[in-house]
């Protein structure tokens, strides 16, 4: 018995130790971006997938293209068009011959989306009913065409970007869609010394090879022991009252009363719990602290605090609201005050 949990926890330290090994070769080519990294590979390990938002030119395709090299999966791309259809994401059917009888059938011809990190490069460039595509495959890990359902690879991760700036011609992602990506990472400008550091080495002769460290199998198996990771009742407890705080409806919070139309519902405290497990698991630990909480709030509820039309002429966000929350000197059996 004793020698089965040794070999276990054994396990548990060579792939944590790959994690960190992951993190070095993104670091071969994307200059700082720690925490968005931390939170791409939090994603990873949850087993959800990532909705990212940045201006152009902050490497979004580029981390994203890394990451898949590092890891030894199969990487597509697919760039959001207007005119972008579902088939060809899906994939589609094609008439086929079997030359040794004449015969002729419908053979189904796998789109982009059978891959294990698909990179959906400006999503809100193609309209909702393409967008729609995605929604079985982020949700089941699997899609149906002609009545027919197929099975995705896993592990399976969809990484979205969009860009902040350019409204014309974009289509604005519904809430439903939204509530499917597990985090909403929003990338920021590097500081001085990071840019100096990107001009310098992006602009000679030398490229650096990235070089895999990760199996796809090693995914599953971290996926997996995410799910072990044991949190207490009270941190739980925590969790629920800190989404049910989100809802102008069932808050105590007068600030959520004024600023906010519509709180997170039950999914956000699923993926808080989620990523805060996994947080912990990449960090080395087998148990999860406030603190995991508090590093996986923001983006996890981002999306899915909807903040009212008084908030966004006074230049409240949602991010704001969750602070305001996670700030709270006292939370209580009734809520967060």
């Amino acid at each position: 018995m004793e020698q089965d949990i040794e070999k276990a926890e054994g396990e548990v330290v060579q792939l944590v130790e790959k994690l960190s090994d992951l993190k070095k070769e993104i670091a071969k080519v994307i200059v700082g971006q720690n925490e968005i990294v931390d939170q791409l590979i939090i994603t990873f390990l949850a087993g959800g997938h990532a909705l990212l938002e940045g201006v152009p030119g902050l490497a979004k395709t580029l981390m994203i293209r890394t990451l898949s090299e590092a890891m030894h999966l199969k990487f597509r791309r697919i760039q959001f068009t207007p005119d972008l259809m579902p088939s060809d994401i899906v994939g589609t059917e094609i008439l086929e011959e079997d030359h040794s009888t004449g015969k002729k059938f419908f053979k189904f011809n796998e789109g982009p989306i059978f891959s294990n990190i698909v990179l959906a490069d400006e999503i809100n460039r193609t309209p909702p009913k393409t967008q729609s595509a995605l929604l079985e495959a982020m949700q089941e890990f699997e899609v149906t065409y002609a009545g027919k359902t197929y099975s995705l690879d896993k592990p399976f991760l969809i990484l979205a970007t969009q860009n902040p700036i350019e409204q014309a011609g974009t289509f604005p992602l519904p809430e439903a869609q939204l509530d499917r990506f597990l985090l909403y990472i929003q990338l920021d400008y590097p500081g001085e010394a990071e840019e100096t550091e990107i001009l310098k080495s992006t602009t000679g002769k030398k490229k650096e090879k990235v070089n895999g460290v990760i199996s796809g199998e090693d995914i599953v198996k971290l996926q997996s022991m995410v799910r072990d990771v044991p949190i207490s009742d009270d941190l739980v407890s925590l969790v629920s009252r800190l989404v049910r705080a989100t809802r102008p409806a069932t808050t105590i919070s007068d600030y959520v009363k004024e600023w906010v139309a519509w709180g997170a519902g039950p999914r956000a405290g699923q993926a808080i719990i989620l990523t805060a497990k996994a947080n912990a698991l990449q960090e080395g630990r087998l148990c999860v602290t406030k603190a995991d909480i508090e590093k996986v709030a923001l983006p996890v509820l981002r999306h899915r605090v909807i903040v009212n039309f008084k908030a966004e002429a006074e230049g409240v966000t949602s991010d704001d609201v969750t602070k305001q929350l996670l700030k709270s000197t006292e939370i209580t059996s009734n809520g967060v005050v």
